[in-house]
């Protein structure tokens, strides 16, 4: 058994060697523990530092590309590896190294294809007031949408199976964190959270510039992630209520017409006709992204045969 943990890295040369010092040599349940780095387009020593500790692989990209394509190109360079688990953590040092035998257990007992690290989010002392409900508004979102119950959902800290990760696919390029979870849950993977403990701040979050950013990208991502997974559901629920609209203004004008045959009330039956039609014209709409959605999702069955094939072939090779 194999564990590889990926750190994904943007100008980490002073953060690096801390968290790096800290990985764990020997877990319990592997034969062997490598460390995958993946420099995202770093403009520092980053690289230099990783090459120095010895880190057994390195992905490396010519320009900055972003956390969720950092997360995705470990996880393909990880499974081209042969790891039978992988475990991603910060570069900063955030998650405290000794739980990655914790966060692995529930995989390797069989109960888990998905493990997110649950931090103590009510008691970090460098988080504030609004960071804490806001963290805890949005992992509460996620859960709903994603039909599952982890509370603690922008955790990076996390392991995943082998198995697991050849179906995974992130689409934004924000942040691989709640879209993977989302994912997770409908494809109907067995996700759980085990709590694991956190160390000092040593920088400033770099995936969002200010409070209010992290909140209008992170709705972003989970309105688009929704509309994504459940596109049938979200097209449909405009149609009926538009069809509604419509249908209530027209009636109101049928009303208003007997009442007062004089008076014509053109506008409220354009209006009335305009809605029906765009409602009519979203449910069709609905069932067609539906259509597609089924569509997606055998593609997304063939690219998980193909990376299992792929990395048959290349395990043989090596």
């Amino acid at each position: 058994m194999k564990l590889i943990i990926q750190i994904p890295c943007y100008n980490e040369e002073k953060t690096l060697r801390l968290a790096l010092d800290e990985l764990p040599k020997t877990v319990e349940g592997f034969d062997r523990v490598e460390i995958l780095i993946i420099n995202d387009g770093s403009t520092d020593n980053t690289v230099g530092e990783a090459k120095a500790w010895g880190v057994d692989h390195l992905v490396s990209f010519t320009r900055n590309k972003g956390l969720a394509r950092g997360f995705m190109a470990g996880i393909e360079a990880s499974l081209k590896a042969g790891a039978d688990v992988i475990v991603n953590t910060d570069a900063d040092n955030q998650y405290n190294a000794k739980d990655i035998e914790k966060l692995c257990r529930p995989i390797l007992d069989g109960t888990a294809d998905m493990v997110i690290g649950e931090r103590p989010i009510n008691n970090i002392e460098h988080f504030s007031c609004i960071k804490k409900k806001l963290q805890n508004l949005g992992s509460w979102v996620v859960r709903k949408v994603s039909r599952t119950d982890i509370p603690d959902a922008p955790s990076g800290f996390r392991a995943i199976s082998r198995e697991a990760a050849y179906h995974l696919n992130v689409f934004n390029d924000y942040t691989y964190t709640l879209e993977t979870i989302i994912q997770a849950g409908r494809k109907n993977m067995a996700i759980t959270s085990v709590p694991v403990g956190v160390n000092d701040d040593l920088r400033p979050s770099r995936l969002f510039k200010s409070m209010r950013a992290y909140i209008k990208r992170s709705i972003g991502t989970i309105f688009r992630i929704g509309i994504i997974y459940e596109p049938r559901k979200f097209f449909s629920w405009i149609g009926i209520v538009s069809f509604i609209l419509g249908t209530s203004l027209g009636i109101r004008w049928i009303i208003l017409y007997f009442v007062d045959p004089l008076r014509t009330h053109i506008p409220s039956l354009i209006l009335a006709s305009i809605l029906i039609i765009m409602g009519v014209l979203v449910v069709v709409m609905a069932v067609l992204a539906d259509l597609i959605s089924v569509n997606r999702k055998i593609l997304e069955e063939n690219q998980s045969r193909l990376r299992k094939l792929e990395n048959e072939k290349y395990s043989k090779k090596s």
